[in-house]
């Protein structure tokens, strides 16, 4: 059994931030029926990259253990249907534009009528309401408008948007938690609730101590690259054989740094114990470091650092991230078996449970593969009435 089995999710949603959401919740055990365009599906269906026999990586990244419904929600049929699987339904998520879901009569208000214990979770670009509510986005959009991508890179180079689809990532997971947030408030409250998730409030969110410095300071963070504004040393620093390590290191770890590096006029100054001496000689102490890492090749002096207690980290490719000991160990890679394209690997779910049992990477499905399944078991539809639907191309 695991955390969420007997939950089931109606998903109207596509393409990355919801989907990861709701591919979330299944894989802690709910059930999730994806609601699909007849013929042509969630459009990243169609995305790189693209597997030996046509499937898309992309759509199996954030979709997997769902079950696919094709519907046809401009017809008064498809819209019925949907609203009929609503009322039985714990969770409804979607992602469309405001106010379009209500002009076909699924938006929270037609719902909640049918099923005052529904939690409907919209996640948005800006929200159900102010001056950008009719605004589409993308990722690099919030990363822009956000102040993020202001932040990124290094001080002499232009603006970067971050390596991952970070506005993106970041929505999926506060989905989710608005999911298991409002099914937590429905057990006490007895009812549901509508959870408007805007992307740009989550980018907002992600500010933190950037716009704590705005708050405290009066100052608007600029790109630091790999350094920390407010403590040195932390920052990337390339070693002799070219690769880069990364040290964060705070007040205690100070002198066994420049013992290792061999830095005692460093060691030797006592304006350089503190931090606060250190942030005002940001450069000089720098400078000195990179000339020492300079000298030493990368795992040669990650070994002796590490034999000191001081916190480093080899600057990683995704592909030596993935092989990593500890990623390994943690059975951070799992796989699933493709009827069509064999057994691939996929990301398992970062959760690890005593009690029940832990996420798996389980099959996404193929286009409509679960309509008739979904129909029969949740609406007790015949396969006359089925096929029907069929014809009329509702389904």
């Amino acid at each position: 059994m695991k955390p969420l089995s007997g939950i089931t999710i109606l998903d109207f949603s596509r393409v990355l931030a919801a989907p990861l959401a709701t591919q979330t919740l299944a894989e802690l055990g709910a059930t999730v029926i994806k609601v699909e365009r007849p013929g042509r599906g969630d459009e990243s269906r169609g995305w790189e990259p693209r597997l030996p026999a046509g499937e898309s990586a992309y759509f199996f990244a954030f979709n997997r253990g769902k079950r696919s419904l094709t519907l046809d929600l401009k017809s008064e049929r498809g819209q019925r249907i949907a609203r009929d699987l609503a009322a039985k339904a714990d969770v409804v998520v979607e992602n469309f534009l405001p106010g379009t879901l209500d002009k076909l009569g699924l938006g929270y208000e037609a719902l909640t009528a049918l099923n005052p214990g529904l939690v409907y979770v919209s996640n948005t670009g800006f929200g159900q309401h102010g001056p950008y509510r009719d605004r589409k986005g993308y990722d690099t959009i919030f990363q822009a408008l956000s102040g993020i991508m202001h932040l990124t890179g290094h001080p002499d180079t232009p603006p970067a948007k971050a390596g991952i689809p970070v506005s993106d990532l970041a929505a999926g997971q506060w989905t989710a938690i608005a999911v298991l947030a409002g099914l937590l408030g429905r057990a006490q409250a007895g009812h549901g609730s509508h959870v408007d998730v805007a992307m740009m409030d989550v980018q907002i969110s992600l500010l933190a101590l950037a716009a704590a410095r705005v708050f405290v300071y009066d100052e608007d963070p600029v790109r630091q690259g790999t350094q920390h504004p407010g403590r040195v040393p932390s920052a990337a620093f390339q070693c002799r054989d070219g690769r880069w390590l990364h040290l964060s290191a705070s007040d205690q770890h100070w002198a066994p740094l420049c013992e290792v590096l061999g830095l005692d006029e460093l060691a030797a100054d006592p304006e350089l114990v503190a931090n606060k001496g250190r942030l005002a000689q940001r450069e000089r102490v720098l400078g000195a470091l990179r000339a020492a890492f300079a000298q030493r090749p990368r795992d040669e002096l990650a070994d002796a650092l590490r034999e000191r207690d001081i916190p480093i980290g080899e600057v990683n490719s995704v592909r030596e991230a993935l092989e990593d000991p500890n990623t390994v160990a943690r059975g951070m890679v799992g796989h699933f078996d493709h009827p069509a394209e064999g057994r691939f690997p996929a990301l398992r779910t970062p959760l690890r449970f005593a009690g029940f049992d832990d996420p798996e990477p389980e099959v996404p499905p193929g286009l409509g593969a679960d309509s008739a399944g979904v129909l029969a078991e949740f609406l007790g539809m015949s396969e006359v009435d089925i096929d029907a639907l069929r014809r009329e191309e509702v389904i």
